[in-house]
């Protein structure tokens, strides 16, 4: 049988580049060689695109560009279908049969390549531009949960330019609340406000990332994520897992350099409400047109149990302390055949 040809992309010119690399080597260290042939190429934090051709831990130790690369583009050209490679004074057209994005936050994440791809007319894991691009936004996201009727914390958006309205925010979320840049991933940029001056400083430092920003009330809560395959059918992993951050909330040093903060894998929650969740999850998934995969994650409220939507994630993590590949596992399907069905949602999707 013949194989495909798959292109991994990762890196990217976001602040999520160094995360993308650790899960892009896990996705190439477990992806199934038998079947498909795989062309890594890596995005710089410049921009530059490279078809690396090399080892695995080069990437995953960040030194990937030092290795021997080549300088590459997906065509645009949907006559082609190809990654165009361009070696010394060769160029070289590799058809390709899916596109594999591990990108995270902006420029991969949010959209963008994802419509390269459609220009392209190559299949590719995950969800399309539309799905991406509202998953991104946060501000976005949370409209279309309110008009699924699913339950959230409430919040506040503000954009550059605009006063903050910090009497509004006191009345409505009061203190403590989070800021968040609206499209940033990995936690990046979020701080808790726990009185006005503090609120001032973490809204100008979401701005830095992004030129709108959400705010949102702060419960005392557990969080809790839920792992989705699919496409118009999603389906959830059989357990949910559970976070304990090692700091106040878990941020994006909590999430990838404190070795204290803990997964709980299965999570300790009631039946009833572990189905909940897994409901909520599936409508927010179609809701937000997503498709091919996405981590969803909950609040429970430590007062009352209610369940609240955090977020979607399009592209979830599959660094060594990630959920989503792990929830799987869990469940009973490896991260082999994980990236399997992947690729077969990419190459058989309904829309």
């Amino acid at each position: 049988m013949k194989k495909l040809n798959v292109c991994v992309l990762f890196g990217g010119a976001s602040s999520e580049h160094s995360v993308s690399e650790v899960s892009a080597s896990a996705v190439l260290d477990n992806i199934d060689r038998s079947k498909y042939e795989v062309y890594p190429v890596g995005i710089t934090e410049d921009g530059r695109w490279l078809l690396y051709d090399g080892d695995v831990e080069s990437i995953r130790n960040h030194e990937w560009e030092k290795g021997n690369t080549s300088s590459a583009i997906i065509s645009p050209d949907s006559n082609d279908k190809a990654l165009i490679v361009f070696r010394d004074d060769k160029i070289e057209k590799i058809r390709l049969d899916a596109v594999y994005p591990v990108l995270h936050g902006k420029n991969g994440e949010d959209g963008t390549v994802q419509g390269l791809c459609e220009m392209a007319d190559i299949p590719y894991v995950g969800s399309g531009v539309i799905g991406s691009a509202v998953c991104m936004d946060k501000c976005v996201a949370k409209i279309l949960f309110e008009k699924a009727g699913i339950p959230q914390t409430d919040w506040v958006e503000m954009k550059l330019g605009e006063n903050i309205d910090i009497e509004t925010i006191e009345s409505k979320l009061g203190y403590p609340c989070f800021i968040k840049p609206s499209s940033a991933g990995s936690s990046v940029g979020v701080t808790k406000a726990s009185n006005r001056d503090e609120l001032v400083a973490g809204v100008r430092l979401a701005l830095e990332h992004d030129y709108k920003v959400l705010i949102e009330e702060a419960i005392d809560a557990r969080e809790v994520e839920c792992a989705v395959m699919g496409n118009l059918e999603p389906v959830t992993a059989d357990v949910l897992g559970e976070i304990m951050p090692a700091k106040e909330f878990y941020d994006f040093e909590a999430k990838y350099q404190d070795e204290n903060s803990k997964l709980i894998i299965p999570s300790e929650v009631d039946e009833n409400t572990v189905n909940k969740i897994k409901e909520y999850a599936k409508r927010a998934y179609r809701i937000c047109e997503c498709r091919g995969h996405s981590r969803v994650d909950f609040f429970i409220d430590r007062r009352d149990g209610r369940i609240l939507l955090n977020e979607i994630n399009t592209i979830p993590g599959f660094t060594p302390i990630s959920m989503y590949p792990k929830l799987w596992e869990k469940s009973g399907v490896p991260m082999k055949d994980v990236i399997d069905r992947h690729i077969e949602y990419a190459l058989n999707r309904e829309d």
